[in-house]
């Protein structure tokens, strides 16, 4: 009787879903292939997926993990996020004590890299669906000679500036281009009653390097010539290009809130949100929040070049991957599960459900929200890079990358000065190279 309880409860939740599954180019034959190679199922196996983006939990809850349910009667797929700034340590040692879930999101480059060495993650390099995915793509999730991939690439994430339509309109402001246009504006902002310029404090030190240095950083230091540059050794951070990038962040510190050095990231949305900033510094993954929070129009704009005419670069940020933990007890269900993230299907659920996250996989997908539209203008109008420290320089310890948080913040601050922070960076990468 349980058997066929559950028999019958998975297959009314098939024909619900059927419209949402054709939408996303599937076909009721497939439905029933899948269907019936799962009968064997005497009870659900359940799959749990570690995330850090508790956000975004109701929406893979309700809307995506359905999806791939209803495709496999006898598998069930829950959504465990852990907070931000908690989940790599706790998943590390969830890992080894063996109590981490099947299915681990993957944060790019060296601390996935780390836990496939230490031999956590399958090698997931044969899965067919890999071929829909570019070098590039798969480089933030493959060891450095390239033999072997252990996280499916899901989703970027790009950087930008989110603006109040209404107040820009309100004070004749226009999206500035370059340098000397954004400070222009600040200016202006500033002489405005009431009016925050920039929205982003230093309490939590992480968005002063994410969104502020990796922001406006690319287009003095040149995006991936400046990154590659540092990691094979023929740039340094005291190079003038590096040291301007923690100029301009400096030169921030005029037009943000009063007792910004106490404010944390949900107190510079909140400011955002409450129209008592006009400008935030962010990134595409906040479409979705700033969307159904704000009460006024919202654009965006790219970080702007030094002089008109110069080439534009934009933080596109290979984020998330999700890899098979090579404990798991459902191997087979979990392979299932890694290859529908190689699918069109999953591509277009990702994209639209997720507006700010953008598949990683070759699959034509068409962005139905206008913000997520605009962000993906940047990309097409300038050239890509991703986050300065996020490849090989953060190895080892001190890591590059938590350094640059606390640098950044202390910049804002005024607590240290641009070449102070250019010296640090520099010789916690040169401390590791003897």
């Amino acid at each position: 009787m349980e058997s066929f309880m559950f028999l019958a409860t998975n297959n009314l939740h098939k024909k619900i879903l059927a419209i949402s599954l054709l939408a996303y180019g599937l076909s009721d034959a497939s439905i029933a292939s899948d269907a019936e190679k799962q009968v064997a199922y005497d009870r659900p196996v359940v799959l749990t997926l570690e995330s850090w983006r508790s956000e975004d939990a109701k929406i893979w809850n309700n809307e995506i993990l359905p999806v791939f349910e209803a495709l496999h009667p006898g598998i069930d797929v829950v959504f465990s996020p852990t907070k931000p700034t908690e989940y790599n340590a706790a998943l590390n040692a969830r890992l080894d004590g063996n109590t981490a879930g099947d299915l681990i999101s993957c944060r790019p480059f060296d601390n996935s890299l780390e836990l496939f060495h230490r031999g956590h993650l399958l090698d997931i390099t044969q899965i067919d669906g890999m071929k829909h995915f570019s070098d590039v793509a798969k480089s933030a999730w493959s060891t450095d000679d390239g033999d072997a991939t252990f996280c499916i690439p899901v989703a970027s994430v790009l950087h930008g500036f989110f603006y109040n339509k209404n107040i820009f309109s309100k004070l004749d402001i226009d999206k500035p281009s370059t340098e000397a246009e954004f400070f222009d504006v600040l200016k202006k902002l500033d002489k405005a009653s009431g009016l925050t310029p920039l929205a982003i404090g230093t309490k939590d030190q992480w968005e002063a390097a994410t969104v502020g240095l990796n922001l406006v950083g690319p287009q003095y230091w040149e995006g991936e010539n400046g990154r590659l540059g540092l990691i094979n050794g023929s740039k340094a951070f005291t190079d003038p290009q590096f040291v301007e990038a923690f100029s301009v962040l400096e030169r921030w510190r005029p037009y943000l809130s009063r007792g910004y050095q106490a404010q944390s990231y949900s107190d510079s949305q909140s400011l955002f949100l409450l129209e008592r900033a006009a400008i935030y510094p962010g990134g595409s993954w906040e479409i979705s929040g700033f969307q159904s929070e704000a009460e006024f129009p919202i654009g965006v704009f790219r970080a702007p070049v030094k002089s008109e005419g110069e080439s534009c670069y934009i933080s596109d940020h290979t984020d998330i991957g999700i890899a098979i933990n090579s404990r798991t007890a459902h191997r087979n269900e979990a392979m299932l599960f890694a290859e529908w993230l190689t699918t069109q299907s999953f591509a277009n659920l990702l994209t639209n459900k997720l507006p700010g996250f953008f598949a990683l996989s070759d699959h034509p997908v068409t962005v139905d929200n206008p913000l997520a539209q605009e962000f993906l203008g940047l990309r097409t109008d300038c050239m890509s890079t991703i986050r300065l420290a996020s490849q090989i320089l953060s190895r080892g310890q001190p890591s590059l990358g938590n350094a640059l948080w606390t640098l950044s913040a202390e910049v804002l601050n005024g607590t240290k000065s641009p070449l102070e922070a250019a010296l640090d960076s520099q010789n916690i990468i040169e401390g590791k190279r003897k």
